[in-house]
């Protein structure tokens, strides 16, 4: 998956976990939980759906790695290069 791919599975996976939220003022250097209503169950429901969706592991002692959008896609792209994106 491309950076840009990966933006979009992480936006589809927000979009899921908070539905009343408006994903469409995202910025994506600040962190998730300054923009959007979300709790500690709902930051680790986004590790889950991302180990559902892609079989992708995530340490927790780099749970810090997921804060925003960009470190999010920073963080992902090494380990989902190598996956096809949904269709």
């Amino acid at each position: 998956m491309t950076p840009a791919e990966i933006r979009e599975e992480i936006l589809d996976i927000l979009g899921d976990i908070a539905p009343d939220e408006d994903l469409s003022t995202l910025k994506d250097d600040v962190a998730f939980r300054d923009q959007l209503e979300l709790d500690s169950m709902d930051f680790l429901d986004i590790v889950m759906e991302l180990r559902k969706r892609h079989r992708i592991q995530i340490p927790e002692e780099d749970y810090g790695n997921l804060a925003s959008m960009a470190s999010t896609v920073a963080y992902l792209t090494p380990r989902m290069k190598d996956i096809a994106p949904k269709s």
